[in-house]
């Protein structure tokens, strides 16, 4: 059976070591595994995100900015998640909808429901079954990065604390939909908790894993 999970959380909390790890440990146990990455992985979408977070020479508004983020959406469901899912594939999205409430919305000042509004139209109602936020402090994922920062991610510490208490926040609001995984400690024990975390979905859709 196809299943839909999305990976999220702060920048430099991990994501993208626990989605190759959880993206192994799926197909081990049989599962066609279909990973993306919001904004990107078709080629409007990675054209947009190349204009969101690489272009700090263009003067962006919160709206445009959200709008942008969910036209690369919109992309993403249509061209690559409905048509993995309707062939009975699982797929794993770095990132979707919840990261645009949170950094657009709590952190970026824009109307949290109106985002989930706009969210809804533009995935044409498709949602992830079960979302895991890696959470840390802000302070300490920024530490985490080694490269050079794109835009989002020069937005600043008062920022990118609101961004953590904006996760934390909607994952208290849909505690059936979020879970909240601590990613501050090493990626073998986090990686063991997103297991447990989807555990009880495989085990519903596949009999005990």
């Amino acid at each position: 059976m196809s299943m839909f999970l999305s990976i999220d959380g702060c920048d430099g909390t991990g994501k993208s070591t626990q989605i190759g790890r959880l993206a192994d440990w799926l197909r081990g146990h049989g599962r066609d595994v279909v990973v993306c990455r919001d904004p990107g992985s078709t080629p409007l979408g990675e054209a947009i995100r190349q204009l969101l977070l690489d272009r700090t020479d263009l003067a962006i508004d919160r709206r445009s900015e959200m709008l942008l983020y969910m036209a690369a959406r919109a992309q993403l469901v249509e061209q690559v998640i409905r048509p993995a899912l309707a062939a009975g594939q699982t797929v794993i999205s770095d990132r979707y909808l919840l990261a645009n409430v949170v950094y657009q919305g709590h952190a970026g000042g824009l109307d949290v429901e109106s985002l989930w509004d706009v969210g809804r139209v533009a995935t044409g109602g498709l949602m992830p079954e079960l979302t895991i936020v890696l959470d840390m402090p802000a302070d300490a994922a920024a530490a985490r990065l080694r490269r050079s920062l794109d835009r989002m991610e020069l937005q600043g510490d008062g920022f990118h604390a609101r961004v953590r208490d904006g996760f934390l926040a909607e994952a208290r609001r849909r505690p059936g939909e979020i879970v909240v995984v601590d990613a501050n400690r090493d990626v073998e024990a986090v990686e063991q908790a997103i297991r447990q975390a989807i555990k009880p979905m495989l085990s519903a859709k596949d009999g005990p894993p």
